[in-house]
């Protein structure tokens, strides 16, 4: 808009501040003399002007650009710190944490990559540069922000240990594996040498360097990998004031049999893992007197307590899901409501939402309803000693009626032919010292089954049940591979003497039959492998895509509240559309228990911020586990190990120990003397004079070479029939060092006498 004219002369500080904030571009110190028409000793006089602004806090910035204290500069580089409804909230990057007044928060309106298309969803901690602008009270204030262009993070890699050199210069090196230089430590505070440390920039050049500004202590000590996980990721451990003050109010809300289904009498099982922190579900089934079963799955009602709007809503809905790791567990709802007041506790009266099933003598459920109801859980049983009973012969009544409807259920399931792939659930055992007392493949047992084919039954029905109403559902979505993916599996497949032909509809029931084709365990691991890869990644959505793997056309998270906001909404969904509401008003918390105005007007930013957020939890629970396999495995260097390749590049290939887990990276240097190619088609190395091969999927013996608990990484070598290490490259050259700081490497000293990162390994670590 065009500028209004200025009165000439020194402005006053009024003037200054009205210019700076009406100023469509940033506003600098040239800007306000050309503005008003300064010149010689009247530019002299407004340079002490807009220092004095800037001691009495009226101003901020520099001299190329000011803006009004508590403000944000017109153009400036923002951080996210925070998704709401699917909106990425961002604070300025470069904000005082000593200023009087709390950051700014700017909500970020869609970003576009060049040619239109929408840009990838903004997360936690990215960085971008943006164009500002401060909302007119009428359109609610605040402030929005236009983004111009992502930037490069500056935060990863933030959380390392502190190392230093030979002349006596601290480092940190981090903890990702994916980041491969240390960072120098200008401002050590009072962290010492090998302390696990989270650190930030201190300026916008990485030569300024970084100062400590948290301690966490022995990197290796119990409980220090889901540390690591929660800073890396940024997974909100602490809960908000406000939120601890209203667990309680929502925890003494009075349940009454009065509104509510009671089925107190029917004795519900609820079979979770022997470590569970929470319970969500539980079971009930017996025969019809046709063949087949009348069943209910009981699911906690969080609905009851956690109500749109509230302070608990909020932050149910930022988190997205609660994380669960080893050693703890970081939850979406506060403990007193997540382990206590909403948790199926055995012999105690819970609210849960309750889905009656039909299931006829071929397995098919042929009618549904929900109700809320009032329950009391005859039994927690743990997977194990259900199967024990099972298997015992002596199981008691309920138990035998839940394994007689599972069998008719699971006969639908095998009609229905799902996608069957091998993906072994790797456990971590702690002692009571908190260190590993086990890692192993987790068993899957029938009663694994059992409880989650009565889940997806119950899940089934609740997007059923949504869409007979025509009512809001957030789905689950797993989407067929794309073509682009089946085109690279054809070629993949040519490459075994095998055909996949991309004019048939693409259904699981196509993979199963290639794996049931494959007799050789090698090549069916290899087929494994290469249809795993195709698989498209789930997520949450208003829109129906129906769910591939498990061969459904309506499939929602209905039976864990608990832990995932998805499967709240599914519940609130369904209070509104069958008219379940609870009639007494709960006091100071907000009425409702069913969707909101704000639910149903975006639950396409809802379901996109709390798929971030499952992605977020799934990559930090696998990252600690990566490193509880690192450390178990650290006193074993050297040791040989069955392992199945995993994944080929032209840089080497990754492997996996069979049983255990833990992929590790077997450098293309260390493979003899020849040089290998690779064969991407095929997705295997080849040796140019002697044919060798490592394809994925490939069995084979190696030897562990380094293991670093502090990154999670494994690097393996290859040995010969006689188990020794093979022979690598003599004339391969060493890659020069990049300039800017250590390599990833052993121990070693640079010119400057700065240290790499350390491996700690195994046998070196005290």
């Amino acid at each position: 808009m065009p500028r209004q004219k200025l009165s000439q002369g020194l402005p006053s500080r009024q003037q200054v501040l009205d210019f700076i904030q009406s100023s469509d571009t940033p506003a600098g110190k040239r800007e306000i003399a050309k503005a008003f028409g300064l010149k010689g000793q009247e530019k002299i006089a407004l340079k002490r002007l807009l220092k004095d602004m800037a001691e009495e806090g009226l101003i901020d910035g520099r001299k190329t650009a000011y803006h009004r204290m508590g403000g944000v500069p017109k153009v400036t580089v923002l951080r996210v710190v925070d998704v709401e409804d699917g909106e990425p909230i961002a604070i300025p990057d470069n904000w005082d944490p000593e200023a009087p007044s709390k950051p700014p928060r700017l909500t970020l309106k869609e970003r576009k990559e060049s040619g239109g298309k929408r840009a990838p969803a903004l997360k936690r901690g990215d960085r971008v540069l943006a164009r500002t602008e401060k909302r007119a009270e009428e359109q609610g204030g605040g402030w929005i922000a236009h983004p111009m262009k992502k930037l490069p993070a500056r935060t990863e890699g933030l959380l390392g240990v502190v190392e230093k050199d030979f002349g006596g210069n601290a480092w940190l090196a981090p903890v990702d594996k994916r980041v491969r230089r240390s960072a120098k430590i200008s401002d050590l505070g009072s962290a010492e040498e090998g302390q696990l440390v989270l650190a930030e920039r201190i300026g916008r050049s990485e030569r300024s360097g970084v100062k400590v500004v948290e301690v966490y202590g022995d990197p290796l000590a119990p409980g220090a990998f889901s540390l690591i996980a929660i800073a890396k990721h940024g997974i909100p451990t602490v809960f908000p004031e406000e939120v601890i003050e209203e667990a309680p109010r929502a925890a003494r809300l009075r349940l009454s049999a009065d509104h509510r289904e009671d089925l107190r009498a029917l004795p519900i099982v609820a079979i979770d893992p022997a470590d569970a922190r929470d319970h969500d579900d539980a079971i009930w089934a017996e025969p019809d007197g046709k063949g087949g079963y009348r069943a209910v799955v009981a699911i906690a009602d969080v609905s009851f307590y956690v109500r749109p709007g509230s302070a608990l809503d909020r932050e149910a809905r930022k988190r997205g899901n609660s994380v669960y790791f080893p050693d703890r567990v970081v939850p979406m709802l506060p403990e007193l409501l997540s382990a206590d007041v909403c948790s199926l506790k055995q012999d105690e009266d819970r609210a849960a939402m309750a889905c009656h099933l039909t299931i006829d003598a071929q397995g098919k459920v042929t009618s549904h309803r929900f109700t809320r109801a009032l329950v009391r859980i005859h039994h927690n049983i743990a997977y194990e000693d259900a199967q024990d009973r099972i298997d015992g012969g002596a199981a008691p009544d309920f138990l035998q009626n839940l394994w007689g409807a599972w069998k008719l259920l699971a006969a639908a399931r095998e009609a229905r032919d799902p996608l069957e792939l091998e993906l072994p659930e790797r456990r971590v055992v702690l002692g009571d010292d908190g260190q590993i007392a086990e890692i192993a493949v987790r068993e899957r047992l029938d009663a694994h089954r059992v409880v989650e084919d009565f889940m997806i039954a119950a899940n089934v029905a609740a997007a059923k049940a949504l869409e007979a109403k025509t009512a809001p559902v957030v789905y689950r979505v797993h989407e067929p591979p794309s073509r682009e993916k089946l085109i690279a599996l054809r070629d993949y497949l040519a490459t075994m003497g095998r055909k996949l032909a991309l004019g048939q509809v693409v259904t699981p029931s196509l993979f199963n039959r290639m794996l049931k084709d494959v007799t050789d365990e090698a090549e069916k691991a290899q087929v494994m492998e290469a249809v795993l890869r195709t698989q498209t990644q789930a997520y949450y959505g208003p829109a129906n895509a129906g769910h591939f793997g498990l061969s459904l056309g309506s499939y929602a998270h209905f039976t864990s509240p608990i832990r995932r906001y998805s499967d709240l909404l599914v519940h609130r969904a369904l209070v509104d559309a069958y008219k379940l509401e609870q009639p007494e008003p709960p006091g100071s918390l907000p009425p409702t228990t069913g969707l909101s105005d704000r639910d149903r007007d975006n639950l396409q930013q809802i379901s996109d911020a709390i798929s971030g957020t499952e992605r977020r939890a799934m990559e930090a629970e696998r990252d600690t586990i990566d490193r509880y396999v690192a450390a178990w495995l650290s006193g074993r260097v050297g040791e040989t190990f069955d392992t199945r390749i995993t994944g080929v590049q032209s840089f080497g290939f990754f492997a996996t120990i069979v049983g255990l887990g833990g992929d590790g990276l077997v450098p293309i240097s260390t493979l003899g003397r020849e040089y290998f190619r690779r064969d991407e088609a095929a997705q295997a190395l080849i040796g140019e004079d002697s044919g060798t091969r490592y394809a994925a999927g490939d069995r084979l013996k190696l030897q562990l070479a380094e293991a670093n608990a502090l990154t999670g990484a494994l690097k393996f070598a290859p040995v010969d029939s006689d188990g020794n290490a093979v022979e690598t490259r003599g004339h391969r050259p060493e890659a020069k060092p990049r300039a800017g700081g250590p390599q990833r490497g052993k121990y070693k000293t640079g010119k400057r006498g700065r240290p790499g990162n350390i491996r700690h390994q195994g046998r070196r670590r005290k």
